[in-house]
């Protein structure tokens, strides 16, 4: 029986987040809350977590502190048993430049590798929803004899040119092209409306992935992504497989999430996928204790709707409310509410997606709107209801009518 093979994870967390500005405006995309009283970072480390893994590495620039406080105060491993989270900043070994690429920063951290000294290593992004069992994907890997395997996940054929698609050989299990956001390609074989696309998620054989790297790193060419260079690097090789999302069995997943995956790098796709979380049937059900997504432990009482000040009633109508807050006569209806936030007598919060400790006066109205944390309301204060008026105040407003506030503004009557 053969030894079983060392695994180590390696989470992709440097990106700046511009397009979903200003809820990044002072911390990186990862750290950005979800789902009331989740961060995005906590869907990726559950993951692998829960998966097996025990080792795993975050790698992080721009406005890390807000991330880097929650890995050290949420993901405490083992160290008996030589587990653990950690977040690992740009440090400059190869000269005094931040990450060029997600390439680039893999070679620059090589030392982790190095150290732990891994058969396989798993990259991963840091900002998607979903759920996976890498240890699915793992014993594809292996199988397969792939030096790189790319997770990909069912599309659109509409959508193609969002993503990057994968050209996939079923025969061989390889994969024949990586075509980044084509605008003309044809469907899948056995679904001629849906393409594969990649996930952002890899699998490589530790030498490998070594040997790519570094000669990623000594061309002057390369935009040093792996995306774009370094799985092109082993698809020429004939040495690139593919694993479909649709092979992945989560425990405890429903025919309704069980494929769930959703890129939330804009406002109105995190809107989105919040709205995801709220039906009675949810897109996505956070409730799957067969596959928990874990977080940070809220020291917090729990959530506690009563009467207004002159005996108004209030209801809460497919939502989520978090930890600690506190709803007087407040009318809710398809939102997510994070810990901590007080809503006054008379207020309606529809249609939004609320941070922690934001306060709502008594009579304001909140709709399709996203509001950061410490956003203050006064009495009669509106957010989404007039979006000539949000605009002149300077908040974010998109195409599609969402309403974005940063943190800790105070909103007048």
């Amino acid at each position: 029986m053969s030894a079983p093979k060392k695994v180590f994870g390696i989470i992709l967390a440097g990106g700046e987040g511009k397009r979903l500005m200003p809820l990044t405006a002072d911390r990186a995309k990862p750290a950005v809350p979800f789902g009331g009283q989740y961060r995005l970072i906590d869907f990726a480390i559950s993951n692998l977590i829960n998966s097996g893994l025990r080792q795993i590495v975050v790698l992080t620039q721009y406005k890390s502190h807000s991330l880097d406080r929650h890995i050290s105060q949420t993901w405490r491993m083992s160290a008996l048993l030589d587990s653990y989270v950690t977040s690992v900043p740009a440090q400059q070994r190869l000269g005094k430049r931040w990450f060029s690429g997600s390439a680039d920063a893999i070679l620059q951290s090589m030392n982790l590798i190095n150290d732990e000294k891994p058969d396989i290593v798993v990259v991963i992004g840091a900002d998607h929803v979903y759920r996976m069992d890498f240890r699915q994907m793992l014993e594809a890997h292996i199988e397969s004899g792939a030096k790189a395997t790319v997770a990909g996940i069912r599309q659109p054929l509409a959508l193609a040119s969002q993503f990057g698609v994968i050209d996939a050989d079923a025969e061989s299990g390889r994969i024949k092209q990586f075509l980044e956001k084509p605008t003309d390609i044809a469907g899948l074989e056995d679904s001629p409306h849906e393409v594969l696309a990649s996930m952002g998620n890899y699998i490589f054989d530790a030498d490998a992935l070594i040997a790519a790297v570094e000669a990623d790193g000594e061309s002057p060419t390369s935009g040093h992504d792996m995306g774009g260079d370094i799985v092109p690097y082993f698809v020429d090789r004939g040495e690139a497989g593919y694993y479909d999302m649709q092979q992945n069995d989560v425990p405890g997943s429903s025919p309704r999430d069980r494929s769930y995956w959703r890129d939330v790098g804009t406002i109105d796709s995190f809107f989105d996928a919040h709205r995801d979380l709220i039906s009675t049937l949810p897109v996505f059900n956070l409730y799957n204790m067969e596959w928990p997504i874990h977080s940070q432990a809220v020291n917090s009482p729990p959530a506690k709707f009563v009467r207004d000040s002159v005996g108004r009633i209030g209801n809460a109508i497919d939502s989520i409310v978090s930890l600690g807050s506190v709803l007087s006569g407040t009318h809710l209806e398809r939102s997510v509410v994070g810990p901590w936030t007080l809503a006054g007598g008379g207020s309606t919060i529809t249609d939004s997606v609320v941070f922690d400790h934001v306060q709502v006066g008594q009579g304001a109205r909140i709709h399709r709107a996203i509001l950061d944390k410490n956003v203050v309301l006064a009495d009669g204060a509106t957010v989404g209801v007039d979006r000539e008026r949000d605009l002149a105040r300077g908040f974010t407003v998109t195409e599609s009518g969402i309403t974005v506030v940063g943190k800790g503004v105070f909103i007048e009557r």
